[in-house]
């Protein structure tokens, strides 16, 4: 469908407004890390600033299993198992980290989760048995030159490899997905189903008691709930689930780094995308990771993709790029000064305007303006009309 629309009568201005497909595939893997960010954050009011701890655990832990580096789990281990392995240290992490840091609250909560966050950072950066050169971090080494499998373990017909260079091809009703389009439909299946298993946690009893946690904490312990043990089982949860996510960004990028999976500023990157999208929402999490990538790529300089810099260059001319305005300012000269490289600038405003103006975010916003979540409003409103 992309490819069809690129080469449609309106394809540059597709390229101009779409994100890419590898694009999305990151949309995806860090949405549900923002996601799990938002599963704790959002549902409790506890801001875990080191969430990027288990973002990066299981990063590195499908990386060393693939090369040979964990006791017990050679080479050859599954994806999914490794992604499963992943979880489980995250867990064990989130336990250990949860049990000093649910003693405080507030923005003493934050710090702390944040000067673990830091602990971990330096001390994978120095760690020499990950990598040869740990400030880089560790790669898929060249004994495991396959793609990373996505399915059901053991049986190659229902499971299909990820990344960019490494994903299997796949012919569908007369066209051919490419690597990077496989690696979409794949990584989306387990997204979506790490997004429903939160979804159900929300919505049972120990999602009630998170949500009574973050509306009056004082309350909850009041009418007898251990607080401290749910908001530990939900750290657990959403440490898992981040960890997951590691997983699917190192399956298919196959390296990591300690700067793009254990630094805190990952973390900001959820809290942002949660900002956008709206806090205690889940979902929302994932559509405002994905209105961030999509203005940073409208935004993007020429090379790194579509973007309104290039298609301005393509649709004015030279000869028009070179005219004069002021002086010895050119129009071409005016819009490199405006638009190339400056992307960050203007996420950084949008955010602001989101903070200011639409404080529920996108998601929360477009809840209260049709009364509930789509699954409670579009019935109601379909049945009502019928009656």
């Amino acid at each position: 469908m992309y490819h069809t629309l690129l080469n449609s009568p309106v394809g540059a201005e597709t390229q101009m407004l779409l994100p890419t497909v590898e694009t999305m595939v990151g949309v995806l893997y860090f949405g549900l890390f923002a996601i799990s960010f938002d599963f704790i954050s959002g549902y409790t009011g506890y801001l875990s600033f080191g969430h990027a701890v288990f973002y990066g655990t299981g990063a590195y832990t499908v990386i060393l299993i693939a090369n040979g580096k964990l006791p017990l789990l050679g080479p050859g281990t599954p994806f999914m198992l490794s992604l499963l392995v992943g979880g489980l240290l995250a867990v064990v992490l989130a336990v250990l980290v949860g049990l000093v840091s649910f003693r405080l609250s507030g923005v003493y909560f934050a710090m702390i989760t944040l000067g673990f966050a830091q602990v971990f950072y330096v001390f994978v950066r120095g760690w020499d048995y990950v990598a040869t050169n740990p400030r880089d971090g560790p790669a898929v080494g060249p004994s495991h030159a396959e793609g990373f499998q996505i399915g059901i373990p053991g049986i190659d017909q229902l499971s299909l490899s990820i990344g960019v260079l490494t994903g299997d091809e796949v012919a569908l009703l007369g066209s051919t997905l490419s690597g990077t389009e496989v690696s979409y439909y794949m990584i989306g299946l387990v997204v979506l189903a790490c997004y429903f298993a939160m979804q159900r946690v929300i919505h049972s009893p120990f999602g009630r008691v998170m949500i009574a946690i973050r509306e009056n904490e004082e309350r909850a312990v009041a009418i007898g709930y251990n607080t401290y043990l749910y908001k530990l089982g939900a750290f657990a949860i959403s440490g898992f689930f981040a960890a997951v996510a590691g997983g699917l960004f190192a399956g298919f990028k196959r390296s990591a780094s300690p700067e793009n999976s254990f630094y805190f500023l990952v973390t900001g990157d959820a809290l942002l995308a949660s900002i956008i999208g709206g806090f205690g929402t889940l979902a929302g999490s994932l559509y405002g990771h994905l209105f961030d990538e999509t203005v940073r790529e409208f935004l993007s300089k020429a090379g790194q993709g579509g973007g309104l810099l290039p298609y301005l260059r393509a649709l004015l001319g030279q000869e028009t790029l070179d005219a004069t305005l002021v002086g010895e300012t050119t129009i071409g000269g005016l819009i490199d000064l405006l638009l190339n490289g400056h992307a960050s600038l203007y996420v950084g405003l949008v955010f602001v305007l989101f903070v200011l103006y639409v404080p529920d975010g996108l998601l929360g916003t477009l809840r209260a303006r049709i009364g509930g979540t789509f699954a409670e409003a579009l019935p109601a409103k379909l049945w009502g009309d019928s009656e």
